[in-house]
Parts: structure tokens; C-alpha cells; sequence
């Protein structure tokens, strides 16, 4: 990460949850490409491969806190 990015995310640090919100919404949009048509379509059919998974038993679920916990190590 650069300084200059360094500054402006303590910077945002020091906003409301409401502002950094906002801002990373904004930060997000400025990414964004026009949308895939295929995406819904797409979630939903990952979304049943893992609702299929879980019930077989081939994966075992986490809970958010865990994975907090492994993004932040």
C-alpha cells in the first residue's frame, strides 16, 4: 500500500461506520464494470452445489466468527 493510500485509509478510520460505509460504497461503484446478466443464475447455482454439500456431509459449516477470525490472522 502506498503513503498516499495508507493516509486516506486512517483517514476513513476516524469516520462513523455510516461514513465509511458510504465511502466504501462509492470505492466499490468506481470498480464496477456493467453488470453480468449471468451472475444471479450463477449464485444460485453455487448456492445449491454448497446447500448440497453441507447436507452430504462433503464440507462442515463455519461460523462468521471463525472466519473473522481467520481473515484477520
Amino acid at each position: 500500500m502506498t503513503s498516499k493510500s495508507e493516509f486516506i485509509l486512517n483517514e476513513a478510520l476516524t469516520m462513523s461506520p455510516e461514513e465509511r460505509a458510504r465511502m466504501a460504497r462509492c470505492l466499490i461503484q468506481s470498480l464496477e464494470t456493467p453488470p453480468d446478466e449471468t451472475a444471479d443464475a450463477k449464485w444460485v447455482e453455487l448456492a445449491q452445489k454448497r446447500l448440497v454439500e453441507l447436507e452430504a456431509g462433503i464440507v462442515k459449516p463455519v461460523s462468521w466468527d471463525k472466519i473473522k477470525k481467520n481473515v484477520r490472522a
